[in-house]
């Protein structure tokens, strides 16, 4: 009788782990390695398309035209850290090769203290460089990065400025949230704790005066740059200034879950959950989970989708799915999940040899301003590579 009891025991609790394992989808697992593949091959041919000193920017199928950048624009850390991503994934050389060349092209921009976007620009290329495929000198360039981030920091503000305006303006966006992990990283190789206190004070501020009561985000906060004090909030690329605009709620989303991770305090994860729930919960979510470029858009459900906003909502509710309950977790999980599935298909992936050699179709830059309205756009790419890394790599049981 004992042992049928302590038998009995054994096959309820495996029965109750088994019930609460979160699992990924085999089917959609096993397409994982050629999404990696078909990425890389359409990298390839965005290789061909590339001037020596110029880095990609997005792909207008309307106009059938290939936009790029000098290296001194926000987006240009994102195509040798795509490069890396998929490099680290299919071991093809010329992957790496091309993201080694245009890292030389980049690294100037160490020492550019007029934008707030290092983080997006030199963590996301030299950052992934570091631990994919690490040089002499890349920890330096790192460094010093963070240093001309850190110019940027204003005490009586509590901020990093985000964009270069009248001296009575002080502008902030929640977009410079993405921008911490430069900081943190610096502390973690320097010893040096003052870029830690930068970003954390920088989250604080933004945490206080950046949402609203619903745990939305406004876009734009404009401080007085003497007292701190507020002088407006405002959505620059939103519909409204009273809006939700889709990628803003996003980079919130990702920056605190970041944030969170590299200090461990429970008031970034509970900001963290907070965006997650007021984006997954809202009504004008789509059930593919690729959000409007706005979630107030006013001609929902017509409104254009953003499949920027939808893979870097994916990258984060991956790694928050890891800090929270099982059953917050199980909801995280799923929404990614989803999410992963639907810009792994059409219309959001585009056909091979395509859309200028980028991966996804149908991002949203500036509508407001119809400036990169449903096209390719290099961040969104590297969001979703991202997001399919953790995916493959993340165990089923946590």
């Amino acid at each position: 009788m004992r042992i049928f009891i302590i038998i009995l025991i054994a096959l309820v609790l495996n029965s109750c782990a088994h019930q609460n394992k979160l699992t990924r989808d085999k089917t959609f697992l096993a397409t994982i390695d050629q999404q990696f593949a078909d990425a890389a091959a359409q990298y390839k041919l965005m290789m061909k398309n590339l001037q020596p000193d110029r880095f990609p920017r997005n792909y207008d199928p309307k106009a059938d035209k290939f936009n790029t950048s000098n290296s001194g624009w926000w987006c240009s850390g994102f195509y040798p850290g795509t490069l890396l991503y998929l490099y680290e994934q299919t071991k093809d050389q010329a992957l790496l090769a091309e993201a080694e060349r245009i890292l030389k092209v980049l690294e100037k921009e160490k020492n550019n203290t007029s934008t707030h976007d290092l983080g997006f620009m030199m963590y996301c290329s030299f950052g992934n460089a570091n631990r994919i495929a690490p040089r002499a000198g890349y920890n330096d360039i790192i460094l010093t990065s963070a240093r001309s981030l850190s110019t940027r920091f204003n005490p009586a503000v509590g901020c990093i400025k985000s964009w270069d305006s009248q001296p009575s303006d002080f502008l902030v966006i929640i977009d410079n949230m993405m921008n911490l992990e430069l900081l943190f990283r610096a502390t973690k190789m320097s010893g040096d704790s003052s870029f830690y206190k930068t970003a954390v004070t920088h989250a604080n501020t933004t945490m206080q005066h950046h949402f609203r009561a619903d745990n939305s985000s406004y876009h734009v906060i404009n401080y007085d740059p003497k007292t701190g004090a507020i002088q407006k909030k405002r959505t620059a690329q939103g519909y409204a200034d009273e809006s939700a605009w889709a990628r803003g709620q996003a980079w919130g989303l990702y920056g605190y879950t970041e944030t969170y991770r590299e200090t461990k305090d429970k008031k970034y994860l509970d900001q963290a959950v907070r965006i997650a729930n007021y984006l997954l919960d809202h009504p004008n979510l789509p059930a593919d989970k690729i959000p409007y470029w706005d979630f107030n858009a006013p001609d929902i459900p017509n409104a254009k989708r953003d499949a920027s906003a939808g893979s870097i909502m994916a990258a984060a509710l991956l790694e928050l799915s890891t800090y929270v309950d099982r059953k917050t977790s199980a909801k995280y999980f799923s929404a990614a999940e989803t999410i992963l599935k639907s810009l792994s298909a059409p219309p959001y992936k585009a056909a091979a040899g395509t859309n200028g050699g980028f991966i996804l179709q149908h991002s949203v830059g500036h509508l407001p301003q119809n400036s990169e309205v449903d096209v390719a756009i290099t961040y969104a790419d590297y969001y979703f590579i991202e997001a399919l890394i953790r995916y493959k790599t993340m165990p089923d049981y946590r």
